[in-house]
């Protein structure tokens, strides 16, 4: 008699991997060119890992003095300390009255993993999160398998082709009272003075709990305290927030995963108690922290002629893709490609929208074998100078064939088509 297995009722899962790098993976085509990975590449289509902190991993695993002892559960201290410096400053006045503090977390969705389950404990009221950035965030299912409520919003707008601030202040305005507002990617969010204040505002007077991602510092514009600039507001106005730091991307530890979950609060005591709370919660989900990535970045952090060399790679890094940026432009340009390509340049970071509409996207996939996401957002650090003139050409081709198509069609069908990104 066959035994009944326990697990016949479960159904196979939607696997995780997009289904944009499962298609070019089996893609036979020679030529093909994937430009969504998530990590920075290097000119030679590999991912991009900093020269100090390849040194720097050699040094620490001969390093005869190390205990490889489980860390504690809260973490590597000193990688804690370190950290905390470098998102805030060091002369931070929050940093100053110690109400400032953290836990070392795992992979980079740990952060938010911990600060989920914390909310779910002791902010029991709050079960609505709405999530704004300036792409497509995995922090949204975390929320959900928790049992939360989800709405994702995106600052970048298709027809304007540019991130815009109002649309952020649009979507705080109308969130409900007591609500989770998660806040990532938004740098290129160019708000005024009176924005921020509005802004903060808005996020006090509805006791709205911001919770912030900073997932590549240094990465955005190269300049460390420009891109964690929104932090320093709300640390000024004395708001209580977790935010999510992750240290995988810009030091290019991949592999590791090294992240913290920042907590501010109002006062040392109550830092203290939020704590130790994250570290029960912590022991239950992973114990002990790994700590090869971290014992790299913090003696990075820690020597001022390494820390040196780490801000001047992340300054080749930005400035590369900078160029690339331009070059891109610049060809589409030179190819008579319709359209205005400045958006391009006026984003920053890794990431950024071309503009396209989903019937170029798709051209580009199906005909071109070049495979970008639905929404036309790219990692430009994938752009070199093998691929960069058939990539420049094959948007071009979409962009006239979509510019053809349009024309072709009965006026009271153009609207189906039009800009919509």
């Amino acid at each position: 008699m066959p035994t009944l297995s326990v697990f016949m009722d479960v159904p196979l899962a939607h696997k995780l991997e997009g289904s944009l790098l499962k298609t070019y993976k089996q893609d036979d085509y020679p030529n093909k060119i994937f430009l969504a990975y998530r990590v920075c590449m290097t000119n030679e289509g590999h991912p991009w890992v900093s020269l100090v902190v390849q040194k720097t991993r050699l040094q620490v695993s001969q390093d005869p003095s190390l205990n490889y002892e489980y860390l504690p559960t809260m973490g590597l201290k000193s990688f804690i300390q370190a950290s905390l410096a470098l998102l805030f400053g060091k002369h931070s006045q929050a940093i100053v009255e110690n109400r400032v503090g953290g836990v070392h977390t795992v992979g980079d969705s740990g952060a938010f993993q911990l600060g989920v389950q914390f909310l779910i404990a002791w902010h029991k009221d709050a079960r609505i999160v709405y999530i704004i950035s300036s792409q497509k965030e995995l922090h949204g299912l975390i929320f959900q398998d928790m049992g939360f409520t989800v709405y994702e919003y995106s600052i970048w707008d298709p027809k304007k082709l540019c991130m815009d601030p109002d649309i952020l202040l649009n979507v705080v305005e109308q969130i409900p009272h007591g609500c989770v507002l998660v806040m990532g990617n938004i740098i290129d969010c160019k708000l005024t003075p009176s924005g921020w204040a509005k802004l903060m505002s808005m996020i006090k007077s509805k006791q709205i709990f911001p919770f912030f991602d900073i997932p590549c510092q240094g990465l955005y514009t190269s300049d460390l305290e420009e891109d964690t600039r929104i932090l320093q507001y709300f640390v000024s106005q004395g708001f209580e927030f977790f935010c999510s730091q992750s240290l995988s991307k810009n030091f290019g530890i991949y592999d590791e995963g090294v992240g913290i979950l920042v907590v501010v609060a109002v006062n040392n005591q109550q830092l203290l108690c939020v704590l130790s709370q994250l570290e029960g919660l912590a022991q239950a989900l992973w114990l002990n922290p790994p700590n090869t990535g971290a014992r790299i970045i913090t003696s990075i952090l820690s020597n001022p002629a390494l820390l040196g060399e780490w801000k001047q790679s992340l300054k080749e890094v930005v400035e590369n893709i900078m160029l690339t940026k331009e070059k891109v432009k610049e060809k589409l340009r030179l190819l008579g490609t319709p359209g205005s390509w400045g958006h391009i340049t006026e984003q920053s970071g890794t990431h950024g929208y071309l503009g396209l509409n989903s019937q170029q996207v798709e051209y580009l996939v199906r005909k071109k074998h070049i495979y970008i996401p639905k929404n036309g957002q790219i990692n430009f650090s994938c752009i070199n100078a093998n691929n960069i003139n058939y990539i420049t050409e094959g948007i071009n081709e979409a962009v006239l064939l979509a510019e053809s198509s349009e024309m072709c069609l009965p006026k009271e069908k153009k609207t189906l088509i039009g800009i919509k990104l």
